[in-house]
């Protein structure tokens, strides 16, 4: 018997949104992604408790400046050592939100989080850079890109991010389907099928995007609300998705169609976007706007809960 998981993984390269190593090993994904929420909820995991120790310990003896920054990223990085461990293909680590508007800060973190993956014996073929899809957060993926560093923009919820992405040759994009769709219930009231879903038509709209323009980056759905999303988004190049979406879709027979022809194209592509277009076209979209501003904040709070979790952690050593 088919399950929809199996079969979906004909049309899509599933990927884990989750830094959960049992929730890895039982879905086999091929790549997993991770953010600063995902890390504070995996400090709690009883299989990351002696790496937690280690880590936190080791910062401690460096008597660092910023300790309990630095420890969240020696900790994203010893964390996602251990998902390189049991996956095929890539984990995405992420540059602080705060750092979203600082593109020189951004490159000097990502130089700093690849080279303590090198220290693991991670090599950079084996990881993705995460940084908000900012103009400064593009800028720095550019720049990277250029160094031989894969990068992975996030918080993507309009058309011209996607572009200055595509623009800057970035490796991978991860446009939001359930907060764009958060927004637009909230805002008009309504409920949406599968197929009318906001969110589900932003992202179809970035693959014909990026199909039409014959772009090499790789387009993967994220921040899904429920199987129906993913399912409409089977074909796309990949798709990142939560333990119990991923558990519903393991334990449902079916089959599943795609929904995407992802055919390159050779059409002309449209002159780069300057700073002034991709911020003005950036500003006409208030769901946009609203939810990238949004996501940095959530991000941010979530990094400073850790920080504080570790602060209380490091005085007990």
């Amino acid at each position: 018997m088919t399950h929809r998981l199996d079969a979906l993984r004909r049309h899509s390269l599933v990927v884990a949104d989750t830094g959960d190593l049992d929730a890895i090993r039982r879905y086999q994904p091929h790549d997993a992604t991770t953010n600063p929420s995902l890390i504070l909820k995996a400090f709690d995991l009883p299989g990351y408790q002696s790496l937690i120790n280690q880590e936190l310990a080791a910062v401690k003896a460096e008597n660092s400046d910023h300790r309990e920054e630095h420890a969240v990223d020696r900790l994203s990085v010893a964390m996602g050592s251990e998902i390189a461990k049991v996956i095929p293909g890539r984990v995405s680590t992420e540059v602080a939100a705060r750092l979203s508007f600082d593109t020189q800060a951004s490159i000097h973190r990502a130089h700093k989080l690849m080279a303590l993956y090198e220290q693991h014996g991670v090599s950079r073929d084996r990881v993705l850079i995460k940084l908000a899809s900012t103009w400064e957060g593009i800028r720095a993926a550019e720049v990277l890109e250029r160094e031989g560093i894969n990068c992975n923009l996030t918080l993507l919820f309009s058309d011209a991010q996607a572009q200055a992405c595509f623009d800057a040759g970035v490796f991978l994009i991860s446009p939001f389907v359930g907060r764009v769709s958060d927004w637009y219930k909230k805002d008009t009231g309504r409920d949406f099928t599968p197929d009318t879903d906001p969110g589900v038509q932003f992202v179809r709209g970035v693959c014909q995007r990026a199909t039409q323009g014959g772009y090499d980056t790789v387009v993967m759905g994220a921040s899904f609300r429920n199987t129906g999303q993913v399912l409409a988004l089977a074909g796309c190049p990949r798709l990142t998705i939560a333990p119990p979406l991923l558990e519903e879709l393991a334990t449902t027979p079916g089959t599943v169609t795609p929904r995407m022809l992802m055919a390159r194209g050779g059409g002309p592509r449209p002159s780069p976007l300057t700073e002034s277009a991709f911020r003005w076209h950036h500003n006409q979209d208030p769901m946009a706007n609203d939810k990238l501003a949004e996501g940095i904040r959530r991000f941010d709070a979530d990094q400073e809960c850790l920080e504080a979790r570790i602060a209380d952690r490091l005085a007990s050593f």
